[in-house]
């Protein structure tokens, strides 16, 4: 038996890409599918292919075939595409386009002018990368779907079942405890806990991890029927933009966030408080920037990230325990591809990326 502990978007994920392989699953969550204690919820996540960085170039056009296979597989829609823009004061698009271009990647370069006609709802002074390719992920979608599919793959999943303990008696096998005092014995446990990651105690040389709570805001279109791209601007300010999806409220609104000054916490001590200070710089980027949008939030929420010192993921395996994630706050456009890599270590069909290794030095 394999068990998954966590049944956030790489748990699920992992879950139903072993399930439907005909393996014996069980999926263990602390509280209930689709909850919204850590870094999984919401109905929008950016899709996009610019990465300053060839590897992970390549693994979101891997990431693009999963969300495919998920959604054939489930016969529910997931990835929505929209197009993307990276813009930003003295941002240069240039690198970026030249790895797409690279790895085959459509894209193009606008100058000011050009991009300000195509999109009037914002302000553009610079140069403009376009990349059609990117869009938004339903997040909540994703892991109710995995999680139902896992089930219907023959999958078991235990809700409201937190594990408190987890020992390697023999170095073949796991056992796992849990609150209300179960013991379940695994010939592999697959961890993906995410920001709990840090709490759970595990014998493993985890690299130096970094929890926060970042806080997102959803500010009203002025004219619903305009179609907006997602949006990663790199400026004074690192934000992201994206349409809301059913977190902005029963009208189409915009979802913008800063990436980059998230507050430290821990999973159990986060407020689910937004920060004040956030939401008057965001606000104050829509209205100098995002003219198309209501300046004025209509709704806000809190996520958590875990991060690594150099925000690669954790992907590996020590005898029968494999840590998935933490993601870093860009992991969750690779879900299905990470449930399918956590699959193939669980299982030893795949050795892990020297990139993500636990005990690497960074």
């Amino acid at each position: 038996m394999i068990a998954v502990v966590g049944a956030g978007l790489m748990g699920a994920a992992t879950a139903w890409e072993l399930a439907r392989r005909g393996h014996e699953v069980t999926l263990v969550e602390a509280y209930g599918i689709g909850h919204r204690h850590g870094s999984s919820h919401g109905s929008s996540r950016i899709f996009r292919r610019v990465y300053p960085d060839p590897l992970y170039v390549r693994l979101t056009g891997l990431a693009r075939e999963r969300w495919r296979e998920l959604e054939d597989d489930s016969a529910t829609p997931l990835l929505r595409t929209t197009g993307g823009l990276d813009m930003g004061e003295d941002h240069d698009p240039a690198p970026a386009a030249a790895l797409l271009a690279a790895a085959g990647v459509p894209h193009e370069l606008l100058g000011p002018q050009a991009a300000a006609e195509r999109w009037p709802q914002i302000r553009v002074t610079g140069p403009v990368l376009y990349h059609p390719d990117a869009g938004v992920v339903d997040a909540d979608r994703t892991v109710a779907t995995c999680a139902r599919r896992a089930v219907e793959h023959g999958a078991r999943v235990l809700t409201g079942t937190r594990v408190t303990g987890l020992d390697v008696p023999h170095g073949d096998r796991a056992v796992l405890r849990t609150d209300d005092g179960q013991e379940l014995v695994a010939d592999t446990v697959v961890i993906a806990a995410g920001a709990w990651l840090p709490e759970l105690g595990l014998p493993l040389d985890l690299p130096p991890l970094r929890v926060t709570q970042q806080q997102v805001f959803h500010f009203r279109q002025h004219d619903p029927a305009v179609r907006w791209p997602t949006l990663i601007w790199d400026g004074a300010l690192h934000l992201y933009g994206l349409p809301s999806g059913s977190d902005g409220g029963p009208l189409p609104a915009f979802k913008v966030a800063e990436h980059d000054r998230g507050t430290p916490t821990t999973a159990r001590t986060r407020d689910g408080v937004a920060d004040s200070s956030s939401r008057t710089r965001v606000s104050g980027f829509v209205r100098d920037r995002l003219p198309g949008l209501d300046p004025d939030p209509v709704a806000e929420a809190t996520c958590l990230y875990t991060s690594t010192p150099d925000e690669d993921f954790v992907l590996d395996r020590r005898g029968p325990l494999v840590v998935v994630s933490p993601c870093s706050g860009h992991g969750a456009k690779f879900a299905p591809l990470i449930g399918a890599m956590a699959a193939d270590l669980a299982t030893g069909r795949a050795e892990p990326h020297p990139r993500f290794r636990l005990g690497r030095t960074a």
